[in-house]
């Protein structure tokens, strides 16, 4: 209606001033509601024509969505295996802030407290066979000491048989020399027996027994991580919204999780739009943008573009069973999705995460025409018609504003 208002003032008016001045023509006596297209017809085509060439200028170089979301990042609250819930830490609200590490609900943990004892029980059996073989050491000991008593006493009764042997053959007979070197070579064998069971007994305590305690340490602590999992905890602060989980509950992080949590950081940070495929070579980085949001009436929020996605997400192909078919996307124009932070600094803290909004984006091209000298005439009227008519756009939003309470609440009957 604007551009048409406006159009008609150099197009439609002068002609129909010059029939009125010029050829003395009047409404109701030459000029009448059947002469009205003969009479005014330059006018009238000329209006039609610049109408339709502003309104496409207006909206391709200065591009609006109504697809536009203030976005806002979760995270689910899934424990690390599924359970029953046997206890709840959050109050039944819509909303209660959280600090990262507080306590939100824990699954029933029965069977991991038995695991956890059971180790602990067989930590406590461990230390009792090391105990045990501390005395078998001692028993060990012992043994050597009487093995190399009884090898002494062998050996010197061996000796002093030999030596009496050599001075006097008829006191001593070989038989019984022979007699007490087998005893001599017995004894050494036990001695050996025996000391190779204290080495038996030193090495169990040494290596054996020391790495069953640490495996059993290691079930202890494995099952002591089990036991804490039982436990969820928030893992940063934040907001959690819609917590309904109370005991008898079950839990599963594959198919039903307990609730999200909203970081405190992820709020009030950015707008995502689409905008349509046909404005994909004039959304850049840089632009200005203005928003405007039902969560915030009257209020027009001043935004830059920050990033320009360049592939649209209709066309995306990923593995699976199917072969991809271009017919399925026919119908579905996707849009051109562009990241869009506050100009100004808070121009966000006000719009609840999550809001939709409306969003013109205005192409500038004052950095050309005051620095490049090779701008043609035609060029520079162009360029500056171009950033001209961004104000239509500015009338348009604004005028959204003022009248959208009163379309949503009056006339809408809502």
């Amino acid at each position: 209606m604007f551009e048409t208002l406006f159009c008609s003032m150099v197009t439609l008016l002068p002609d129909y001033l010059f029939r009125r001045y010029v050829q003395g023509k009047r409404i109701g006596h030459e000029i009448t509601l059947y002469s009205v297209w003969y009479e005014l017809r330059y006018g009238i085509v000329s209006c039609l024509m610049l109408t339709i060439s502003l309104i496409t200028l207006i909206f391709y170089f200065h591009p609006s969505s109504t697809s536009a979301v203030s976005t806002f990042r979760v995270l689910p609250i899934l424990p690390e295996g599924s359970g029953r819930v046997a206890e709840v830490f959050m109050p039944l609200s819509l909303d209660t802030e959280v600090k990262a590490g507080d306590p939100l609900f824990k699954l029933d943990s029965s069977r991991q407290e038995a695991d956890v004892t059971t180790a602990k029980q067989q930590i406590v059996e461990i230390e009792g066979e090391i105990a045990l073989a501390q005395s078998e050491l001692a028993v060990a000991n012992a043994e050597v000491e009487q093995a190399e008593a009884s090898l002494k006493q062998a050996q010197d009764e061996l000796d002093t048989k030999q030596e009496l042997f050599q001075r006097n053959a008829n006191v001593v007979s070989e038989r019984d020399i022979e007699k007490l070197q087998t005893t001599v070579d017995a004894r050494q064998g036990a001695l050996a027996a025996a000391q190779a069971n204290k080495d038996l007994v030193e090495t169990k305590i040494n290596v054996a027994l020391p790495a069953t305690l640490e495996s059993a340490r290691a079930r202890e602590q494995e099952a002591e991580v089990e036991l804490s999992k039982m436990t969820v905890y928030a893992g940063v602060d934040g907001t959690v919204s819609q917590f309904v989980l109370r005991p008898g509950d079950i839990v599963n992080p594959l198919m039903r999780p307990a609730g999200v949590l909203i970081p405190a950081d992820s709020q009030q940070e950015r707008i995502v739009a689409g905008f349509s495929q046909i404005e994909a070579q004039v959304m850049k980085t840089g632009m200005v943008a203005e928003a405007f949001c039902p969560a915030v009436p009257f209020t027009i929020i001043p935004l830059v573009v920050t990033d320009v996605q360049n592939a649209i997400a209709s066309g995306q192909v990923t593995a699976g069973s199917q072969l991809f078919d271009a017919s399925q996307t026919s119908g579905k124009q996707g849009t051109v999705t562009a990241i869009l932070e506050p100009l100004y600094e808070g121009g966000l803290d006000k719009l609840p995460p999550g809001a939709s909004c409306s969003v013109n984006a205005y192409t500038s091209n004052h950095e050309k025409l005051s620095s490049d000298e090779n701008l043609g005439t035609g060029e520079f009227v162009f360029l500056h018609v171009v950033d001209t008519v961004g104000i239509v756009h500015a009338i348009m939003i604004r005028g959204q504003a003022l009248r959208y309470p009163i379309t949503a609440l009056v006339l809408t009957g809502h």
